[in-house]
């Protein structure tokens, strides 16, 4: 009898379970749990990372230094907690360390007006102030780190792949060879031939202002030490067809041949029409007339 009950029990118990996972409600609340515990884990592994790259490369005194870096000079457009705000200046969260570096090493930021690009300008910070500023940025949400030298040594580079690779993917906007370009409402693809390899691979990393993002799954390291072998070959290697212009191709070519070719051809002109016998002939009719002397006896 006792037996008999007990596996009633249970059969009750089995019953009520089946009749729960069957409800309308049981797979959306099993689908929220599910998604509850992936982001948890997620945000776990991700802090986890990120405080062992910062144990390992930051002091506690260079983010404190960085923390006081922008709070004075960054804050008053990105944000107390470098949020951004509306009209003024980005949120720099999840940025990463490299974007800071390519940012203020370059000159870039501080920006000393708000317009359509940010231009390269005379850095305002020592290296090691910026370090210090891109370690506080980083801690704030994981992002391109601060390549190290054997990432942008070009070297290690392959030139002529490079110079596929940056023709593919970069030639619109830079020109063939990195001279740079004009873009639209006032923008434009800066110069790379005076660029340093560092900046060159931060910012193929993090696509500053209007330039796209090439990560790694995008463009791999490697390929971005290609590109920039490529690049320096192009300050170093001769000129066959002679004066580049600025490498500034057709427009420029154009420009001279109107202005200088042109020009030329119309000061010749001028001097074909000054040496004619009609112009010799005007010439000492005016002659005769201004002096009265016969421009035969005067020769």
């Amino acid at each position: 009898m006792t037996r008999t009950s007990g596996i009633a029990k249970e059969q009750t118990v089995v019953n009520t379970l089946s009749a729960r996972r069957r409800h309308p409600l049981a797979a959306i609340v099993v689908l929220f749990v599910a998604l509850g515990l992936v982001g948890a884990a997620y945000a776990t592994l991700g802090s986890a990372r990120a405080r062992a790259s910062a144990s390992t490369a930051v002091t506690p005194d260079q983010l404190d230094k960085g923390k006081k870096l922008f709070l004075s000079a960054c804050s008053s457009c990105h944000g107390m907690n470098g949020e951004g705000q509306q009209g003024s200046g980005p949120s720099l969260i999840g940025v990463g360390g490299a974007a800071v570096d390519f940012q203020v090493g370059t000159g870039r930021m501080p920006a000393q007006q708000i317009g359509p690009q940010a231009v390269s300008k005379p850095r305002a910070y020592t290296q090691d102030e910026i370090d210090a500023l891109a370690a506080y940025i980083a801690a704030l949400g994981t992002g391109p780190a601060i390549p190290d030298a054997s990432q942008y040594d070009a070297s290690g580079g392959d030139v002529a792949r490079g110079g596929v690779l940056f023709r593919t993917n970069c030639a619109q906007c830079h020109n063939g060879v990195g001279a740079g370009g004009a873009l639209t409402d006032g923008k434009f693809a800066p110069s790379l031939r005076t660029t340093d390899p560092k900046y060159i691979f931060e910012a193929m990393a993090t696509g500053p202002q209007n330039m796209p993002v090439f990560g790694d799954k995008v463009m791999s390291a490697q390929d971005k030490k290609d590109i920039i072998a490529y690049l320096m070959s192009t300050r170093t290697e001769p000129n066959s067809g002679g004066l580049d212009l600025g490498s500034l191709g057709p427009v420029s070519e154009g420009l001279f041949i109107w202005v200088f070719g042109l020009g030329l051809l119309i000061v010749f002109a001028c001097w074909i029409g000054a040496h004619t016998a009609k112009a010799s002939r005007a010439r000492v009719a005016h002659y005769e007339a201004t002096t009265g002397k016969d421009a035969a006896n005067n020769e």
